[in-house]
């Protein structure tokens, strides 16, 4: 990301890595008679950012996932798939909405990929994850926020 005439003093937004920095794939359920009923699968979604230098951020899409058969556990998968974004020239206010929406967009298809793979690598049919809609989890993330800061205020009066 370097300056020309053309772009000094214009936002620029560059993936400087992108990683998988955590994975575990648990399959208790390995030879074990296969249910002819649909697992139940329940799936967690988590973005963490933190910065990694002047103008740096890293951005980890946590998926936690738990198939069961009853109370049986089958599978689980956890993954932190993580990206590096160089932020320059960006305003603060719009940073938050860019690490925690677009950010963790630009990321989830790799680690949908993955976890499509080690499910079907760990012998069971590829869990392909609905899309995510990023900008209504950054706004119930804002609502609680908001929430839980006029509760604190309510308390204090």
């Amino acid at each position: 990301m370097t300056d020309t005439p053309d772009t000094a003093g214009l936002p620029q937004i560059a993936v400087l890595a992108q990683f998988v920095k955590d994975l575990s794939f648990e399959n208790p359920g390995v030879g074990q008679p296969a249910s002819q009923a649909k697992p139940a699968i329940q799936v967690g979604i988590d973005v963490q950012v933190r910065p990694v230098g002047p103008e740096q951020f890293e951005v980890g899409l946590r998926a936690m996932i738990d198939a069961k058969a009853g109370e049986t556990p089958i599978y689980v998968v956890e993954l932190v798939y993580a990206g590096v974004f160089a932020l320059k020239n960006l305003p603060a206010e719009q940073q938050n909405p860019f690490l925690l929406i677009e950010a963790p967009r630009m990321l989830f298809p790799f680690a949908r990929r993955i976890i499509a793979d080690v499910t079907r690598d760990g012998g069971y049919q590829p869990l392909m994850l609905d899309p995510i809609d990023f900008s209504a989890l950054y706004r119930a993330q804002l609502e609680r926020q908001r929430a839980a800061q006029a509760s604190g205020q309510q308390g204090t009066a």
